[in-house]
């Protein structure tokens, strides 16, 4: 249990140590947000905030984990979707600062790229024996077969896109991942507690707790200088990263439903953003309506 306090407060304190060097250095080479001409008249002074600060979260968290870990597959995995959709994110943020645009990396190769994420956590799945069947309540386990792979393609583009959409151009992926990762985290080190016996599933579930706690105080000091006045934004790098995690901590804890309600305002973040398209395309006028306080 140790280790997994040690592991948040570590990376915590690296990440607030190395924010200042890491924002310069972001500054240095002008990767800067760059704002969408249609969209609010206020979101415009933002234009030029150092983005991509979802690479110092994810290197402080790595090397934390990495170093308390006790190396299992579903950890190590936990690890893999992470920087796999951190890496889709950074290609987006690369693409956006490169061309001078809002627009970035296509959804056709965002999607092909997270098939191939899926893959490994395919394989990973089949190295743990994790049983094919999914928990719905009010009707029981459903043996999903071959269906299942399906769905962890949906589970892991759904949260990482889901977390994506909800950080917007105001970064609130931060501060509404750790809420959801701590929920994740309390489970885990409950579920290990009430295990109370060493062997596989004890390491097993505190290396799920140690990299838990190691996003969760990266992002916390990331927050430090995501506070406004913003001096740095998540990205698509760290969104995609969070909610990556969190599809990964789903997945193998095997709470994949109860990740909607986890995850409850992404869900609802998506939902609004595909209502709003579908009304565009095809009725046009408006949904949804600002309201100042």
């Amino acid at each position: 249990m140790s280790r997994v306090l040690i592991a948040g407060v570590v990376a915590l304190l690296i990440s607030i140590f190395l924010g200042p060097k890491f924002i310069d250095f972001l500054r240095r080479n002008e990767f800067g947000q760059h704002i969408r001409e249609e969209g609010p008249e206020h979101h415009f002074s933002k234009q030029g905030t150092p983005t991509m600060g979802g690479l110092l979260m994810l290197l402080v968290a790595s090397i934390t984990f990495l170093a308390l870990s006790t190396y299992t597959v579903p950890a190590l995995t936990v690890l893999f979707v992470t920087l796999g959709c951190g890496a889709v994110g950074f290609l987006d943020d690369f693409i956006k600062l490169t061309h001078r645009r809002s627009l970035g990396l296509s959804g056709r190769w965002k999607l092909i790229l997270l098939g191939l994420i899926t893959v490994g956590v395919a394989i990973a799945t089949r190295h743990q024996h994790l049983p094919t069947e999914v928990y719905v309540p009010g009707i029981g386990h459903l043996q999903l077969s071959y269906a299942w792979y399906g769905l962890l393609f949906l589970v892991i583009a759904g949260a990482a896109n889901g977390v994506n959409l909800t950080d917007g151009v105001d970064g609130l992926a931060a501060g509404t991942g750790i809420i959801a990762l701590f929920t994740f985290a309390s489970m885990i080190v409950i579920s290990w507690i009430r295990s109370g016996r060493p062997g596989h599933r004890f390491d097993t579930k505190l290396d799920l707790a140690i990299i838990a706690a190691a996003l969760i105080g990266g992002a916390i000091g990331f927050l430090w200088y995501n506070a406004w006045p913003a001096e740095v934004f998540v990205g698509d790098t760290g969104s995609m990263a969070l909610g990556g995690a969190l599809a990964a901590f789903a997945i193998f804890t095997k709470t994949i439903f109860l990740l909607l309600l986890i995850g409850g305002i992404f869900v609802i973040e998506a939902l609004s953003v595909v209502v709003v398209l579908l009304k565009k395309k095809y009725g046009g006028g408006r949904i949804f309506w600002r309201v100042r306080m």
